[in-house]
């Protein structure tokens, strides 16, 4: 998949799943947002998560990225048939929203994925 898609191609659509939908999943929104062939969106799956994790976002999303095993877990027992659409990042809840090194890691872990150039990205 290069940076930019035909224009006659819906934008794959991109699910960021975390615990809290405050620090690893909106950082992991961010860097994607402005990114041409991409709409994106984040939850978390805690019952106070700023934006909640629902079958609706689960049914959205073209390719889920979870940050740890137990978020796969949720989204499966919302939907089982997810499972082979979501991907697990392994990045522990350590990092503050935007940390630097959490930014890199999701560069390196998207670029693998999703086939893009992060790195002029901020």
């Amino acid at each position: 998949m290069t940076k930019n898609m035909a224009s006659s191609e819906r934008p794959k659509r991109i699910l960021f799943v975390c615990t809290a939908n405050i620090d690893r999943s909106p950082t992991a929104e961010d860097l994607l947002k402005d990114i041409e062939g991409f709409e994106v969106k984040s939850a978390g799956v805690w019952f106070n998560a700023r934006k909640r994790i629902s079958r609706d976002l689960i049914e959205w999303a073209d390719i889920i990225f979870v940050m740890e095993d137990f978020h796969k877990e949720v989204i499966t027992t919302l939907k089982p048939e997810a499972e082979s659409k979501t991907i697990v990042l392994n990045i522990p809840d350590i990092y503050p929203r935007n940390d630097p090194e959490l930014i890199k890691i999701l560069k390196m872990r998207l670029k693998e994925f999703l086939k893009i150039d992060l790195e002029s990205q901020n």
